[in-house]
Formats: structure tokens, C-alpha cells, sequence
């Protein structure tokens, strides 16, 4: 099959706009949209409350879908995120029309139990969890990207997010060449 060629783009219409506008001629295009979930960033990057950000999600989200069927979406820092609320946030998502869910460990900061955890519960307790794909997106902060990344496939995770040589900002991503190994 030929490759799912995606668009990241914040959670604002501009943005989905100009992703939609890059991707639309691929035979496989996708839109990936985000928006930060945990108590930290909806404080004091965000300026938002919870309700704001569910509101958003949705709104963003059917936006999304309404350009392109293919839509994934990211609760940005979710692994420092209230689980109870990510919950509701992929929810919302996958009632919006999201086909993956990314689970971003934005600030590297979950180690593998922890994260492999994080994916086995939202993958059990997210109301369309099971009609959707699990994916994983890890930061090497602690040195834990590939370690975490595995520990999200062994709860689920259907899909992987990677780069080569690890490059990312700060610390870096997961590794394609350390997962695929």
C-alpha cells in the first residue's frame, strides 16, 4: 500500500488548513491535529479550561474530518495528564471522527511501566477506544523513548511514531533503528 502521507497542524482552523492544503493530493493523505491535555500546558500555554479544550477537540477535529477522512489526533503532554480526563478528550475526538489516537510523552518525562500503563488503560476506558488505532510518540528526556515506545506496543499501540537517529527536539524521539531492532 502506498504511505500515509500526514499533516501536523495545531488545533485551529488555519493550521488544519494549510495541513489539508499540503497533504490533499497524496493517495493516502492524513491531517494530525493537537492540543495539550495536561493540567500544566491548558494553565499556562493554553489559557484554557478542561471544558475549552473538549470543546475544541471536537470542534477541531470534525473540521479536520470534514477535509479529509483520515484524521489523527494528539492530547499533547498526556503523560502528564489526568488519565480520567484523556479519557474524555479521545472520546470526544473519536465521536468527532479521529481514526487514530496519538499518545504524545511530550516532555519524555513517563517511565516504561508508567507509560505502558497509561496505553493499556486508555485503550480499556476510552468510550470508541476499540474502533480506533493506538499510537505512540515518546521524547527521550529520561533516555526512555525506545524503552517506552515498546512498552506502548506490548499494551496495544498499533502504531509507532519514530525518528532516524532518534533526531528531535531536546533529547530527541524514539529511534527508528532501536524499534525496529
Amino acid at each position: 500500500a502506498p504511505p500515509i502521507i500526514a499533516g501536523l497542524a495545531r488545533a485551529n482552523k488555519s493550521d488544519i488548513d494549510k495541513s489539508w492544503e499540503a497533504v490533499k493530493y497524496a493517495v493516502r493523505p492524513r491531517i494530525h491535529t493537537f492540543l495539550a491535555t495536561s493540567d500544566i500546558h491548558m494553565e499556562h500555554k493554553l489559557r484554557m479550561s478542561r471544558d475549552q479544550v473538549l470543546e475544541t477537540v471536537g470542534d477541531m477535529v470534525e473540521y479536520a474530518r470534514s477535509l479529509c477522512q483520515d484524521v489523527e489526533f494528539s492530547p499533547e503532554d498526556a503523560g502528564r495528564s489526568d488519565p480520567e480526563f484523556l479519557y474524555q478528550v479521545l472520546a470526544v475526538a473519536i465521536r468527532a471522527g479521529a481514526t487514530t489516537v496519538n499518545i504524545p510523552d511530550t516532555v519524555g518525562y513517563t517511565t516504561p511501566d508508567e507509560y505502558g500503563d497509561l496505553i493499556k488503560r486508555l485503550r480499556e476506558n476510552t468510550p470508541g477506544g476499540k474502533d480506533v488505532i493506538f499510537s505512540v510518540h515518546c521524547h527521550n528526556d529520561l533516555g526512555l523513548a525506545t524503552a517506552n515506545t515498546l512498552a506502548g506496543v506490548k499494551n496495544g499501540a498499533r502504531q509507532v511514531e519514530v525518528t532516524i537517529n532518534g533526531i528531535g527536539e531536546r533529547a530527541g524521539n524514539t529511534s527508528l533503528e532501536e524499534t525496529v531492532m
